[in-house]
C-alpha cells in the first residue's frame, strides 16, 4: 500500500499549532498536547495497520514555520512483517529559522525475512534544531527469530543551508554481515541511535558530561558519544531490552533541551 502524511506546523501567539495536515490510510494524526505552556506541539502518528507489510511505501513530509516546534510521537512498536519484495519509508522534514523537531519513535521489530529500507532527510535553516532517534531490535527473540530478517537499512541525512552536514547510515544484513562481530552488535540484540544538531549552535560542553554520567550509570549497555560534523552529537547504545533503550533516548532528549 502507498500511504502518505503531510504536516504543516505554524506558530501563533507563541504557540505551535497544526496549520494544515493531510493523510491517507492507514495513518491518522492526533493532537496529544497536554501542557499548553509546552513550547512543543505534540502530535501522534496513529496507524490502523498491524505493521509494515510487503510492498508498503510510506511517505511523510513535514514543514515547520519559523519558531515553531513539533514532537511527533508514535502509537506503538513498528512491526516489519515477512516480505518477498520489501517495504520502504521516507521522511522529509523542513525546519525554518529557529524551529525545532523531535522524533523518538517506538522500537522497530523486524520479523523473519523482513526487508526494509528507510530514507530520512532533514533540512535546517539558521537556529533550527532536531533530535532524531530510533531503536532497532533483533526481531521476535522469544519466537526464535533473532536476526532472522533479510535486510534493515536506514539512511539519515541532515542539511544546513542546503548543504549536507551529517549523514548516518545503518545497514544490517545478518546473512551477509556477522551481526555479533566487533564493530557490529557485539553480542547485544538491540541498538539505539540518537542524532542532535542545531544550526549555528555549539553544544554546551557540560552536556556531554551529563549524558555520559547518565549512560555510565545504566546497567547492561555499551555506548559511545561522538561530536559529529557541524557541532552535532551522535550517540549509539547497545543493549538487550527495547523499552529501556527507548527510555534512555527520552532521558537524553530531556538533558539536551535542559542545556
Amino acid at each position: 500500500m502507498n500511504s502518505r502524511v503531510d504536516l504543516h506546523i505554524g506558530l501563533r501567539d507563541g504557540h505551535s499549532y497544526l496549520a494544515r495536515n493531510y493523510f491517507t490510510p492507514p495513518f491518522k494524526i492526533a493532537n496529544i498536547t497536554e501542557d499548553r505552556n509546552d513550547p512543543f506541539l505534540h502530535l501522534m502518528l496513529m496507524c490502523s495497520s498491524p505493521g509494515v507489510l510487503d510492498g508498503d511505501a510510506q511517505r511523510v513530509h513535514i514543514t515547520l514555520e519559523p519558531g515553531s516546534r513539533l514532537w511527533l510521537h508514535t502509537q506503538s512498536y513498528q512491526r516489519l512483517f515477512q516480505m518477498s519484495t520489501g517495504a520502504t519509508q521516507s521522511i522529509e522534514v523542513h525546519l525554518a529559522k529557529d524551529a525545532g523537531f523531535c522524533w523518538l519513535p517506538h522500537p522497530c521489530v523486524p520479523h523473519a525475512k523482513a526487508s526494509f529500507r528507510a530514507d530520512n532527510r532533514i533540512f535546517l535553516e539558521e537556529g533550527a534544531g532536531v533530535v532524531w532517534g530510533e531503536v532497532f531490535t533483533c526481531g521476535r527473540k522469544l519466537n526464535g527469530e533473532a536476526f532472522a530478517f533479510s535486510s534493515y537499512r536506514v539512511r539519515t541525512e541532515i542539511y544546513m543551508a542546503k548543504k549536507l552536514a551529517l549523514c548516518d547510515n545503518i545497514c544490517i544484513e545478518p546473512q551477509n554481515i556477522p551481526v555479533h562481530a566487533l564493530g557490529q552488535m557485539e553480542g547485544y540484540t538491540h541498538q539505539a541511535s540518537l542524532l542532535f544538531i542545531k544550526a549555528k549552535h555549539r553544544i554546551a560542553k557540560d552536556t556531554y558530561g551529563r549524558i555520559g554520567a547518565f549512560l555510565g550509570g545504566c546497567e547492561d549497555i555499551l555506548y559511545g558519544i561522538t561530536e559529529g560534523p557541524a557541532d552535532s552529537l551522535v550517540i549509539r547504545i547497545l543493549g538487550n531490552a527495547a523499552e529501556k533503550l527507548h527510555d534512555h533516548l527520552r532521558t537524553i532528549q530531556t538533558i539536551i533541551y535542559a542545556s
